[in-house]
């Protein structure tokens, strides 16, 4: 047996080759075959703080392959694939995302809504012929800020939601900014008042109930021109006044503090009504939804009192000007008064116009003026304030005087008062928002 001597030691013939040993390393042909795990220094590894052996499989951590966001506007659809996140973005309109047409068991996919629109445009999960929570129909997310976990699990229910939360309580409190109009402060609230045509822009909402944020409504006072008064109608007959502009409002409502007329990030345009001159209807005023009538004039020579946000009041031997007119709930605003008299007849009276607080006096007949009907006052501002009061009704001695007492002049401007019969002015209208800035 032939003996070879490698360095110090001695190595039968046939059992290892010096080249075996080139540069110090023992080739892989002499290394075939396997070494067993424990036969290594370390046999195991750790992960999460689990001991897991070399050849061992661990399915705890269900790692997520998260894609880029996704735009889902309804034009195009993505088909998902397990293992995969998605971020959905469907800020621009509803979306859509389908399910993968082939399935197994434990198969994972999960969704979250990227810009918190799901409840404004909803996102549709299309089944591709697999069940979801057991049924053959789509299913649709409509919560914002909406997460879901879908796990595959057999072909009698399919996809199985796991996970399903909205994390609204992890948000930042966020109050609602905005600007427009005149802005003052009355304690935690903001008051913006426009007595002309502007624009409110909202560039933030409340999220309440986030924990110290505020509520996304505002309340809202919106208040149309008043009407004119008629003015002497020539053979001694005395104008009706001018009904009040049109009153609608939120305040106080409910719960003041929450406001009752939702808002969103946008631009809302104002449009506060004129107040009509002599035997001429006051003008509308917008905000949002919202439209306050402009007040009817009052009639004249005879004549019938014109419909609006309250009616104006007729002159003899015409017919009243209806209120609230077009109609809304709660009413906008009553009907004007009846005028007396007739051609020839010395004394003659027109009605008074109608107002938020009460429908025009009728005229007697005994040389009074008949009043107009009272107003409303609301507290909006910060300030009590009565506004929508309908013009008094004219004697048919009131040929041109604009100045006479209460409601037979001009309507307040800001208030929407009806004119007086004397060929009194309407007051212009006015638009009041109101909001929680701050806690």
């Amino acid at each position: 047996m032939a003996i070879t001597k490698i360095g110090s030691r001695a190595i039968l013939d046939g059992s290892v080759a010096a080249a075996d040993f080139a540069d110090g390393t023992i080739t892989g042909a002499k290394l075939a075959g396997s070494i067993a795990n424990d036969k290594l220094a370390n046999s195991t590894f750790t992960i999460g703080g689990e001991s897991i052996s070399l050849g061992g499989t661990d399915n705890s951590l269900n790692l997520t392959d998260w894609q880029s966001v996704v735009v889902s506007d309804g034009s195009t659809v993505t088909t998902m694939v397990a293992g995969r996140g998605y971020f959905v973005d469907n800020s621009s309109a509803a979306g859509i995302v389908k399910l993968p047409a082939s399935a197994a068991i434990g198969d994972t996919i999960r969704v979250k809504d990227y810009t918190g629109n799901f409840g404004t445009n909803n996102l549709v999960i299309q089944r591709n012929s697999h069940k979801i929570q057991g049924n053959t129909t789509d299913s649709t997310i409509a919560t914002n800020r909406a997460s879901v976990v879908l796990v595959y699990v057999d072909a009698t229910k399919g996809w199985l939601v796991t996970v399903e939360s909205n994390v609204s309580d992890l948000q930042s409190a966020l109050h609602t900014e905005a600007t427009g109009g005149t802005v003052t402060t009355s304690g935690d609230f903001k008051i913006h008042t426009f007595t002309g045509d502007g624009n409110f822009v909202v560039s933030q909402v409340g999220n309440a109930p986030v924990p110290g944020a505020g509520p996304s409504n505002v309340d809202y006072l919106v208040i149309a021109g008043g009407g004119g008064g008629a003015g002497y109608g020539g053979c001694g007959l005395g104008g009706g006044g001018g009904g009040a502009g049109g009153f609608r409002t939120t305040f106080p409502s409910p719960n003041s503090n929450a406001g009752a007329f939702p808002i969103s990030v946008q631009t809302y345009p104002i449009t506060v009504g004129g107040g009509g001159g002599a035997a001429v209807s006051g003008s509308n005023s917008i905000f949002s939804t919202i439209t306050s009538s402009g007040g009817g004039k009052g009639g004249v020579n005879p004549g019938a009192g014109t419909a609006g946000g309250s009616g104006g009041g007729a002159s003899a031997g015409g017919a009243v000007g209806a209120g609230n007119t077009p109609p809304v709930s709660p009413s906008q605003g009553n009907n004007g008064g009846s005028g007396t008299g007739n051609l020839g007849v010395t004394v003659t009276t027109g009605g008074g116009g109608g107002g938020k607080g009460g429908v025009g006096a009728n005229s007697t007949g005994s040389g009074t003026r008949a009043a107009g009907g009272n107003g409303e006052a609301n507290s909006i501002s910060a300030s009590s304030v009565t506004y929508s009061g309908g013009g008094r009704g004219a004697l048919h001695t009131d040929t041109s005087s604009n100045n006479g007492t209460a409601n037979e002049g001009d309507g307040g401007d800001g208030m929407g008062g009806g004119g007086g019969g004397s060929a009194g002015s309407g007051g212009s209208g006015i638009v009041i928002i109101r909001y929680k800035y701050q806690n």
